[in-house]
């Protein structure tokens, strides 16, 4: 019990450092718990902590939250914005929900897919980073609803762990000409409903396999991922304005081969 809770609070840590980095949080979630032999009843630990990510980036942006919805009645660029961020989050949402089986089953209870993804999207990350044309739009909310279908389509791709919920919108922003900030900024807005969804369906399918340890382990894991989120979150939009995103893809690429190396030394 008590090993068990110490592991949860370092993948609380390891999911508020990683959730809003294009890193791919639940991979760096499944690996992690995968090589300490954390177990989960339904996989619903590495969901449900989410919500310690969820609270840390409304907590950092209730300000402009409350701005953008209080001024949605008599402004069109609010209400845009509004409806751009749930119109990216449809697809997902739908997808999700249909796919949600094969997902938890199948793709989360394959670490070597997870490695795989990690690598590859981590060589995708460095070359979107790098032909990124000349961005048109330098302020997330100003991004048209035409993008934020495609960023919202984008953004399925994650439902494979390894690929990364941030890492998806990112790139898919940044190919539709938003700056690197911006492209940061409208991920963290599309976190909000998208993983606030996923929280919420999860602890519905998964609500029978939570006995009182398990709920114990999500507490400590949720703490922790709040802690570490609001971290992230104030430091990540400054530093990828000045250095853009390759030292995480570098990272993918180094943990997805330390994956693959491990799974095949020890399995």
């Amino acid at each position: 019990m008590q090993d068990d809770t110490i592991v949860a609070a370092l993948l609380g840590l390891l999911e508020g450092l990683t959730e809003f980095i294009p890193v791919s949080s639940t991979g760096h979630l499944l690996l992690a718990g995968h090589f300490l032999g954390f177990d989960s009843p339904g996989r619903a630990f590495e969901v449900l902590i989410q919500l310690g990510a969820i609270l840390a980036i409304l907590g950092v942006y209730a300000g402009r939250l409350w701005r953008i919805f209080s001024a949605a009645p008599h402004d069109p660029r609010a209400r845009r914005f509004i409806g751009a961020v749930l119109l990216a989050f449809l697809p997902a949402a739908v997808i999700g929900a249909l796919a949600h089986g094969i997902i938890k089953r199948v793709l989360f209870e394959t670490p070597v897919l997870i490695a795989v993804m990690l690598i590859l999207g981590g060589f995708v990350l460095l070359l979107v980073d790098r032909i990124a044309t000349r961005p048109r739009y330098a302020d997330a909310e100003d991004l048209p609803l035409s993008a934020a279908v495609v960023i919202g389509f984008a953004q399925c791709l994650a439902m494979i762990p390894g690929v990364s919920r941030s890492g998806a919108t990112i790139v898919g922003a940044l190919l539709m000409g938003a700056s690197k900030r911006a492209a940061a900024e409208f991920s963290f807005f599309l976190s909000m409903p998208t993983m606030a969804g996923a929280f919420a369906y999860d602890l519905y399918k998964t609500r029978a396999a939570l006995d009182a340890a398990a709920l114990v382990n999500v507490a400590v894991g949720f703490v922790c991922a709040f802690v570490a989120g609001v971290l992230v979150v104030r430091w990540l939009l400054n530093y990828v304005s000045a250095h853009g995103y390759g030292l995480f893809a570098w990272w993918r690429i180094l943990v997805g081969t330390l994956a693959l190396a491990g799974l095949w030394l020890v399995g």
